[in-house]
């Protein structure tokens, strides 16, 4: 079923009796050409263009729970191409052009609202740094506005420029920046991957991986073995867990990132804000809530959940940027587990088992990088190749120390990305 206009019309005057199920619900097969595991953003995304751009439809995606139920939807929605390092400047540029076209492609409203970001600096040093990232941005093709707070004042009336401590200097204006519908976004590509002939295979977890003198064979599931010339880890924070059925050890952490958010209210902000010297960020949904974020539990785990005092340090965070808000109930929160790899940037490519392929380590990049993510990924299970875009994002740089993108300029530490 394709959606439009006309049908939305149709049912609306029939009952709504005419809708039919997203996607199949169907039996796993005894052998596929390939397998992903992982049923949410990045998995989704990847049998998805498997089969739309390569032609690869003999395709399973295993999800232990449901489809869309990890990350995916876990998530502040935050849609962005402002990276600053070579490799993954390029990487999230690509991706944000995927995004612009993502909805025609699935016909599916994922409500993708480029409505700008805005990244607030503190320092004369985070202008700098801010000066720099701009320019790499502009090198992309992307755009990139460094605003002094004489233009902010006017955008932001309601920020509390003048801070004892963290008094705003300026910001980095994103305007194709903007934030998308987290469930939205797996459900389009779950629909069109299914209408491809991909198979969505849910309550299904893997528990083993088989490999055969150095080659994959397939894996071992709740639901029985299923074999496989090609294997997709798409595990998100699950990642090391699930490559270890394999043999291998990952360089990630698993941490948990918590998000909030409030009561509905009047529309107050039109972007998307983040604010350095806090380590938060805010946007308000379409429903009113506002939608909020910032840092790292500090310890790793593999709770979907957060706890007390990172919630009160992100709270206050969101008072001091914005004191008009500090009446605001807090509806809900909830965690997701963060692959943190050890340079604060993703990992794509294929393993030293011939057949096996990791796509993990996005850390806070993971939603943004969906499309993208997908794309390359699917690109490199097809060819055997690295997308242009994705050369970078290599296993071994680890191992050999060439070649690392420490984006947040704070070392091999997983707990400071």
């Amino acid at each position: 079923m394709r959606f439009s206009g006309l049908r939305v019309l149709k049912e609306g005057l029939t009952g709504n009796k005419g809708w039919t199920p997203h996607w199949r619900n169907p039996e796993p097969k005894a052998e596929y050409d390939v397998i992903i595991i992982g049923g949410g953003g990045h998995g989704l995304a990847t049998a998805h263009y498997l089969a739309s751009v390569h032609g690869i439809t003999n395709v399973a995606v295993l999800e232990k729970g449901y489809l869309g139920g990890g990350n995916v939807g876990r998530n502040t929605t935050i849609v962005r191409a402002n990276y600053g390092l070579p490799g993954n400047s390029e990487f999230y540029s690509h991706s944000l052009k995927l995004w612009e076209g993502l909805e025609e492609d699935l016909n599916y409203n994922v409500m993708h609202s480029q409505r700008g970001i805005i990244n607030l600096f503190n320092s004369d040093g985070s202008r700098d740094a801010a000066a720099r990232r701009g320019n790499q941005m502009a090198s992309q093709g992307d755009d990139a506005q460094l605003l002094d707070t004489a233009a902010l004042r006017k955008m932001l009336p309601y920020l509390d420029f003048d801070q004892t401590r963290f008094p705003i200097y300026g910001g980095l204006y994103h305007p194709r920046g903007g934030t998308a519908r987290h469930d939205a976004v797996a459900w389009g590509f779950a629909r069109a991957a299914d209408q491809r002939g991909v198979d969505l295979i849910q309550q299904c977890e893997v528990t083993g991986i088989d490999v055969v003198d150095g080659v994959v064979k397939g894996v071992q599931t709740t639901r029985g073995p299923i074999r496989a010339k090609k294997i997709g880890i798409t595990a998100a924070g699950r990642s090391s867990e699930v490559a270890a059925m394999a043999g291998m050890r990952l360089p990630i952490e698993s941490h948990v990132l918590q998000a909030f958010v409030t009561e509905g209210l009047k529309p107050m902000i039109d972007t998307v804000i983040t604010y350095e010297a806090g380590h938060f960020y805010i946007s308000q949904s379409d429903k009113g809530g506002l939608v909020f974020g910032g840092s790292l539990d500090l310890y790793s785990s593999y709770a979907s959940r957060g706890n007390l005092p990172m919630a009160e340090h992100v709270i206050e965070s969101a008072c001091t940027l914005m004191p008009a808000i500090t009446k605001a109930k807090v509806l809900r929160s909830w965690g997701g587990i963060m692959d943190m790899s050890a340079d604060g940037s993703p990992i794509i490519d294929k393993t030293h088992i011939d057949g096996l392929y990791v796509n993990c380590g996005w850390c806070y990049g993971g939603f943004k990088a969906t499309p993208g993510s997908g794309h390359v990924f699917a690109h490199l299970m097809a060819t055997g190749n690295p997308h242009r875009v994705a050369t970078k994002h290599r296993l071994d740089r680890f191992r050999t120390g060439v070649g690392i993108m420490d984006e947040e300029a704070s070392g091999s530490q997983h707990n400071l990305h």
